[in-house]
């Protein structure tokens, strides 16, 4: 428990740090620290990032800061698109899932490397 606790506090800093979504560091440190499989990290994280976009969304929209309509034109198909790529992450192996992963990171990785 307090691993995951501590995984928590690291993904929250590094998300905030870095302005990225917290799944991106989530799902690694949740196979590699609390040992989850690679469906289980990935539905985890989901999970907990629900919980920190609601509560983002509270802050912000009572400071005034979100915009509603244009959230919910990017959350809408965003919501779609994340029951038709679980419908696509059912079809693949934890393997193919892993290495699928590891490539979205490592293209990150270069895209940003490249471009400064």
């Amino acid at each position: 428990m307090p691993r995951l606790l501590a995984l928590g506090v690291a993904v929250g800093v590094f998300s905030a740090l870095f302005g990225v979504g917290g799944g991106i560091i989530a799902v690694p440190l949740l196979i590699l620290v609390a040992g989850l499989r690679e469906r289980q990290a990935m539905a985890t994280s989901l999970a907990a990032i629900g919980v920190t976009a609601l509560a983002g969304t509270i802050a912000y929209g009572a400071l005034g800061h979100l915009d509603f309509a244009r959230g919910a034109l990017v959350g809408l198909p965003a919501a779609a698109g994340a029951v038709a790529g679980t419908a696509l992450q059912q079809r693949m192996t934890g393997t193919v899932l892993s290495y699928a992963f590891a490539a979205l990171l490592v293209g990150i990785a270069v895209a940003l490397l490249v471009t400064r």
